[in-house]
C-alpha cells in the first residue's frame, strides 16, 4: 500500500525527453490499480522528416499525440490492468487518456488563474484532489463527477458570468490527458498536485468555485485591460 507521501510514478518534464513506452505503462497501470480510474490510449506522437507529428495524420492537429483516436474512445475506457498492459503493449507510445464523469469531473482553467486559486484554496485550508498543469499552461483540477452540469450556476452564484471567464468544465463524454503523456513539441502534463493517499477523497465543485472563480474572473479582467 502507499505511503500518504507516496505518490503515481510520474518524472519531470526534464527527465522525459521522449515519450517512453515503459513509462506510459506504468502509469497507466497505477492509475487503474491505485486510483481506480479508467483509462483509455489516445493517439501518440511519430517522427516524420525530423519532426514530431501526431499520429492522426492532421498537420494542424490542436493536441499532436494527446487525443482521442476515434470516436468509439469511451468503449474503449478500461479500468481493468490486464486490459490496460494488453493496449499499451499494443502501441507502448500512447498517450493517457482518462475519461471524466466517471471516478472524477474536472475544472480546467488557465496556469495562472489555477496557481492563483491554490495558493487561496490553502490559506483556506480546503481539501484538494489531484491538480495537473499542462505544456499549453493550463491547470486541471480533479473533483466529484457530477461538476459539469451545476458549474455554470455556481459560476453565477460567485457574481460571474460563465462566458466571461475562461473555465471549462468537463464531464461525461469528455476526458483529459494524464501525466506524463506529451502534447507535440510543447512538453508533458505534469501534476502540480500528485495523487495521493490523503487525496484519495475528492472535494466536490462548490467547496472550489469560490476561489476557481475569482481567480478566473481576475484573469479575465486583466486580458481585457492588455486588450485596452
Amino acid at each position: 500500500m502507499l505511503c500518504v507521501e507516496e505518490t503515481i510514478g510520474v518524472r519531470d518534464a526534464a527527465q522525459i525527453p521522449q515519450q517512453r513506452g515503459d513509462l506510459l505503462l506504468d502509469s497507466a497501470v497505477r492509475y487503474t490499480e491505485e486510483r481506480h480510474w479508467d483509462v483509455f490510449p489516445g493517439t501518440w506522437l511519430e517522427a516524420v522528416d525530423g519532426a514530431e507529428r501526431c499520429s492522426c495524420g492532421r498537420t494542424d492537429c490542436h493536441a499532436p499525440g494527446a487525443h482521442a483516436a476515434g470516436p468509439e474512445w469511451a468503449a474503449r475506457a478500461t479500468g481493468s490492468a490486464a486490459a490496460v498492459r494488453a493496449l499499451w503493449s499494443a502501441q507502448p507510445k500512447a498517450s493517457i487518456l482518462l475519461p471524466t464523469g466517471r471516478t472524477f469531473d474536472a475544472l480546467d482553467v488557465p496556469e495562472s488563474a489555477g496557481f492563483l486559486a491554490l495558493a487561496r484554496m490553502e490559506r483556506m485550508n480546503l481539501a484538494l484532489g489531484p491538480v495537473t498543469f499542462t505544456p499549453d499552461r493550463r491547470m486541471v483540477f480533479f473533483v466529484l463527477p457530477g461538476a459539469a452540469p451545476k458549474t455554470d450556476e455556481l459560476v453565477r452564484r460567485q457574481g460571474w458570468a460563465p462566458e466571461a471567464i475562461d473555465l471549462v468544465a468537463r464531464g461525461e463524454g469528455q476526458y483529459v490527458a494524464a501525466p506524463p503523456t506529451r502534447i507535440g513539441g510543447r512538453g508533458a502534463v505534469q501534476w502540480a498536485r500528485r495523487p495521493t493517499l490523503a487525496n484519495r477523497w475528492l472535494p466536490d465543485v462548490d467547496e472550489l468555485m469560490s476561489p476557481l472563480a475569482y481567480a478566473c474572473g481576475r484573469e479575465a479582467a486583466a486580458l481585457r485591460t492588455r486588450r485596452t
